[in-house]
């Protein structure tokens, strides 16, 4: 019998780029409902290429799964075309900002609820509710996203997938190019989003220092294998993952620990 409670169940993965170059060769987590998975690891680690397999986004780039499952809300996912797994409640936010930088933020917006074909009543009353979440955007709201800054496009490309009403929001490297202070109330807003709508969040990092505050669970990625994982305040507590991902030094009575051994 399948987990019910398991939106995201991601399951010995392996992939590859033109049937030539390993990217993937064994990612498996799962995501419960209502939780904030981080998915850590250094650049070039897998973080990207497992988040486009999860919304099956790998062949538009001549990346193919070789093995293992992915399923979302207990579907295979490599079996749905990415438009359709948006409209079942799966919604990616990709890298870099993607703004339709001459419309306005508020048409951003509105273009995240078009795409779920919602009726006008309904995007009307979504876009209050972005906008209660983030009060810059309401404040920008007629100004074209092009002329924004980093954070407001960051925000803006957040509250287009809200626009969606997903289930289950995935996010790669939200953090990229910010400030600390905009990272920062970015992060408290998802977390916000998570305990008041129940909404789940896989968040895919460098900055493992901040994800690690706010996510439940975390997984830790090292040459496209999962090495590590663990809830987020065990992970954070631990000397090597300190070392290794957030900076800092570990203390001289702190045993070395090699996570490649870690399963």
């Amino acid at each position: 019998m399948p987990d019910t409670e398991i939106i995201l169940a991601v399951d010995a993965v392996h992939a590859t780029y033109n049937h030539a170059i390993t990217a993937l060769h064994g990612v498996s987590f799962k995501i419960r409902r209502g939780e904030i998975l981080a998915l850590l690891g250094a650049n070039g680690a897998g973080k990207t290429t497992t988040l486009k397999a999860v919304s099956n986004l790998l062949p538009a780039e001549r990346g193919q799964i070789n093995a293992g499952t992915i399923r979302f809300d207990g579907t295979d996912v490599s079996r749905r075309k990415p438009g359709d797994l948006v409209r079942a409640g799966l919604v990616q936010v990709l890298e870099g900002r993607h703004c339709f930088k001459s419309l306005s933020v508020e048409d951003n917006l509105v273009a995240g609820g078009i795409g779920r074909s919602g009726r006008r009543g309904e995007i009307s009353a979504d876009l209050e509710r972005i906008y209660a979440f983030f009060p810059r955007l309401k404040e920008k709201r007629r100004t074209l996203s092009g002329l924004t800054s980093g954070g407001e496009q960051q925000m803006t490309a957040i509250g287009r997938a809200l626009m969606s009403r997903p289930r289950l929001l995935v996010l790669d490297e939200p953090s990229m190019g910010l400030a600390p202070l905009i990272v920062q109330d970015i992060f408290r807003t998802l977390r916000k989003l998570n305990r008041e709508t129940g909404l789940s969040i896989l968040v895919a990092e460098q900055n493992s220092a901040i994800t690690l505050r706010y996510a439940d669970q975390a997984t830790v990625l090292e040459n496209g294998v999962s090495v590590l994982s663990g809830t987020a305040v065990d992970l954070r507590q631990r000397e090597d993952i300190r070392a290794l991902y957030l900076g800092q030094q570990p203390s001289p009575a702190a045993k070395p620990t090699h996570l490649d051994a870690v399963a």
